[in-house]
């Protein structure tokens, strides 16, 4: 059973419909915007129960639930033919920080992306703190989750995407070249950058120019960067 935490996630979860179990509020918690949670679930009809908020800590893990834990079926994976008919699909090659991918997927939802792809070793997987860090996100940006990245890389490329790949020792700077579509936007892991194997695969290599003395970015801030440069071009050719 899939645990929700916070008013954001839980909200945009009925706004998607998605299927909950029960909702639970910590007893004495108010405010508006956890009426709106409660009449939501009360307009879905999902049981809405107040609990004891040390009951609420211990099913988030964390006190940082804002009163409010959801209870429903596992968020689902979806298939990669899914989402192989995109302008730009986001490819995450070793994510680990559950932060840093629900900031990814939230940043990817706003561009217009049509899913994340992520790996399912040695990497962050969608779990309730991703949720949060996604801020609703995730209700309607598909994530697909691959056994081995340069195969997906090499299929997507038979379905005749183009693969750009993040890399501060790119050699094209990421606002200056002509973006194909459709187009998969590969990013490597914190402090590692993309595994040899995977740049590779990847048609041209990108960098975000920097002036300070620090080498890289924190890679979902260089993801929303990417991304909506892309999506800048994407509205001007339109």
């Amino acid at each position: 059973m899939a645990v929700l935490s916070g008013i954001h996630p839980i909200t945009e979860a009925l706004r998607a419909g998605r299927p909950l179990e029960r909702i639970l509020v910590a007893q004495g918690a108010g405010g508006p915007r956890l009426q709106a949670v409660i009449d939501l679930a009360r307009q879905a009809e999902v049981p809405v129960r107040f609990e004891p908020r040390l009951v609420l800590d211990r099913l988030a893990g964390s006190s940082a639930h804002q009163g409010v834990v959801a209870l429903g079926a596992a968020k689902k994976y979806a298939e990669l033919e899914a989402v192989a008919q995109a302008g730009i699909l986001v490819v995450l090659d070793g994510v680990e920080d559950p932060h840093n991918l629900g900031a990814i997927i939230r940043t990817a939802h706003a561009a217009g992306a049509a899913g994340v792809v992520i790996p399912e070793r040695r990497a962050a997987n969608v779990t309730d703190v991703v949720a949060k860090a996604a801020a609703g996100a995730l209700e309607y940006l598909p994530v697909v989750r691959v056994t081995n990245i340069n195969r997906t890389l090499e299929e997507l490329k038979e379905r005749g995407f183009w693969i750009y790949g993040l890399d501060e020792r790119g050699s094209e700077d990421y606002d200056r070249i002509q973006y194909s579509a459709p187009t998969a936007l590969v990013l490597g892991a914190e402090g590692k950058g993309l595994h040899e194997q995977v740049r590779k695969h990847c048609d041209v290599l990108v960098r975000i120019p920097l002036a300070g003395k620090i080498s890289s970015l924190n890679v979902s801030v260089a993801a929303g960067i990417v991304l909506f440069e892309w999506r800048r071009r994407r509205a001007e050719s339109a």
